[in-house]
């Protein structure tokens, strides 16, 4: 599967804004106050953005728990009808553009778009592609008893199980090994 530049971004972006839902109601929010709100655009070179706002915030907030349910969504079909409701409810535009030291890709918002929606239209069209090209699997979550995080398996052979194999894998294989070792001398 080809993954341009702009849509692995996008994949990018989208992951890391899904991973800043709390994982329950005692864990604190990723996304806490407009300062961090500010520090993700910054992270993820989120282009044609204005002054951000309490507003922006709170509408980055709604769409991320949208697409949230789009990484746990059962089926296809499921995943489908969540992006076009993302993606159409943001007004979508494409247009060509070749900005910052970028070549020609596409921008799905329109301009002078918020924040949110500027997210679940560009998010939004990354993963639709998967869900085209029957690749909607690819989108998961961390198979970790305590994580749970999404990622976007672009392994070959689409056999990622966790959102980091040095962390969630490597503890999980080691605590695997010790298991077996404990049997082992027990045995």
């Amino acid at each position: 599967m080809l993954i341009t530049h702009d849509t692995r971004c996008a994949l990018d972006t989208v992951v890391d804004l899904v991973n800043t839902v709390p994982e329950d109601a005692a864990a604190p929010d990723g996304l806490p106050d407009l300062a961090s709100l500010q520090e993700f655009v910054r992270a993820h070179e989120v282009s044609d953005i204005g002054q951000l706002t309490e507003r922006d915030l709170a509408g980055v907030r709604e769409v991320r728990g949208r697409f949230a349910a789009v990484f746990a969504a059962p089926e296809s079909r499921d995943a489908a009808k969540l992006i076009n409701d993302l993606v159409a409810a943001a007004g979508t535009t494409p247009r060509l553009t070749d900005h910052d030291g970028y070549d020609w890709h596409i921008h799905y918002f329109a301009p002078g778009a918020s924040m949110a929606d500027h997210l679940a239209a560009d998010c939004g069209m990354a993963l639709a592609f998967f869900v085209v090209a029957g690749e909607r699997e690819r989108l998961r979550r961390c198979e970790a008893p305590d994580c749970g995080r999404a990622f976007v398996d672009l392994s070959r052979n689409r056999s990622r199980r966790y959102c980091d194999s040095r962390t969630c894998g490597n503890r999980l294989h080691v605590a695997a090994y010790r298991a077996r070792r404990k049997e082992a001398a027990a045995g």
